[in-house]
């Protein structure tokens, strides 16, 4: 289950009005905004906030030419946020230490959840803007200046650590309203939604300046239903969290799962033997007379009758080194790999721009796999014929005693990649000699077996991975 939108989903319903009854006993949302507006003239007037330099809040024109995106119940009330708040205020713009008296807070500590992350953290040690831009439990934190995917983010600070405020940042100050309730339409799809349209996109980087943020227009409701929303919600964030968990369980045992079917497989445990088959010493001298039968068992477990034990390179041709031809050609490299799919998804890359590096011959079928330790997962199936691949990659290109499903199985198996890891050598970035991969010992089984193998692995793991996208759904 994708909890992400799940999440949102309740996000939605909350700021609809939807996610609690109304009570007829509370006070109305537009009675409320009258107090907010009487409540910031007293605060104003007493010199305890500014008046903002524009429009006065009780200015209507904003209100009379707004169309609202959704209905409201008739308790609520639609607002500008720039009335239900202190004038927003910027963050410092000084330097910060890496030491100091008060942490700094920046766009880095903002999570995409609405909360104030405190890792990483800077600080400062200068008196007077630790009295200006001290934050208070409550204070909302605006992004105003990030990627045009989050630009706009914004976290609840809680008060867990006191703290002050950098440039990028803008500090709202909610009025007699529930910083728990905004901070919910302020990660909410709608409120999202509003940020990618109210945006201003210069180089790798969008923007949100502060009176935009005042003229964001939210729903309002009656006080008591603001804190009935938020409690709700904060239940069902508990729901959420056991869902994702289980579903991350579920998933851990699915992956689990796989690979014990790998496992078995190697073992000769997956699929019954059957006696007509050839046996693969048999077919291996049939097809290559050269080869060598590995006679006495270089691992843990014996192997069924008409298996055998064979050096890497007797089933595997040598690898081939074949520098770019033409205008373009297809590129496998270490980041067009998706190693949690093991599927390539090789570059088109031009001669002009091709990596000197890029000297690894394959053709469709062919199994890659890196040779460095951080990336010895990148394991997969090549997808076209006449691929150049790095030479951070050893390539299978299966002989006849080998079919390229079997050996895209193998190479996956834990067998296989724990064989491998016993090899690095390196200190700054371990990785395996060719030597130790072509004379790397593996089972061969009969050809027939091999069919049958990959046939029920397919069976299996096309249940499996229905459940986990189920899970994702």
């Amino acid at each position: 289950m994708d909890t992400q939108k799940l999440r949102q989903r309740i996000l939605d319903l909350a700021i609809r009005g939807k996610l609690v009854p109304q009570d007829p006993n509370d006070e109305p949302a537009s009675v409320l905004l009258d107090r907010i507006r009487s409540e910031k003239e007293r605060l104003i007037a007493e010199g305890k906030i500014k008046r903002p330099k524009t429009k006065r809040s009780t200015d209507k024109s904003h209100y009379q030419n707004f169309t609202p995106p959704f209905d409201i119940p008739d308790s609520w009330q639609w607002v500008r946020l720039g009335d239900i708040v202190e004038e927003p205020k910027y963050g410092t713009s000084s330097k910060s230490l890496s030491k100091g008296r008060i942490p700094v807070l920046r766009m880095g500590n903002i999570t995409k959840d609405g909360k104030v992350e405190y890792s990483n953290l800077v600080y400062s040690d200068n008196e007077s803007e630790i009295i200006e831009y001290q934050l208070k439990k409550g204070d909302i934190l605006f992004n105003r200046t990030n990627s045009s995917e989050w630009v706009g983010k914004s976290a609840l600070y809680d008060g867990e650590l006191g703290a002050i405020y950098a440039g990028y940042l803008v500090r709202v100050r909610p009025i007699m309203i529930l910083s728990e309730y905004l901070i919910l339409v302020m990660t909410s799809s709608y409120y999202r939604n509003w940020c990618h349209l109210v945006k201003t996109d210069a180089v790798n980087q969008s923007n949100i300046n502060a009176q935009k943020l005042k003229s964001f227009m939210l729903p309002l409701p009656p006080l008591k239903e603001q804190r009935r929303i938020y409690d709700n919600f904060l239940k069902l964030s508990v729901l959420v969290k056991n869902i994702s968990d289980s579903c991350n369980k579920l998933s851990d045992m699915i992956n689990l799962t796989k690979n014990k079917i790998l496992d078995l497989a190697m073992q000769g445990k997956l699929v019954p033997q059957d006696p007509a088959d050839e046996p693969g010493a048999y077919m291996l001298r049939r097809i290559n007379p050269k080869a060598k039968i590995i006679t006495d068992n270089p691992h843990s477990w014996n192997i069924p009758n008409g298996w055998c034990w064979v050096m890497v390179s007797d089933v595997f041709a040598p690898m081939q080194r074949k520098l770019p031809e033409g205008d373009n050609f297809w590129y496998i490299d270490i980041d067009s790999v998706d190693n949690k799919r093991n599927v390539a998804y090789p570059k088109n890359i031009c001669t002009t721009t091709a990596p000197s590096r890029a000297s690894r011959f394959t053709q469709k079928g062919d199994v890659v796999f890196s040779m460095v330790r951080p990336y010895l997962r990148n394991i997969a199936l090549v997808p076209e014929d006449d691929c150049i691949a790095s030479t951070g990659f050893y390539v299978f290109h299966p002989l006849d005693a080998i079919l390229s499903k079997y050996s895209y199985i193998l190479t996956l198996s834990s067998f296989f990649v724990d064989g491998l890891n016993s090899f690095m050598k390196g200190d700054n970035s371990p990785s395996i000699n060719k030597n130790n991969v072509e004379s790397f010992v593996i089972p061969l089984p009969p050809l027939n077996e091999q069919k049958r193998i990959v046939a029920k692995i397919e069976d299996l793991y096309s249940v499996l991975d229905e459940i986990e996208a189920s899970l994702r759904s």
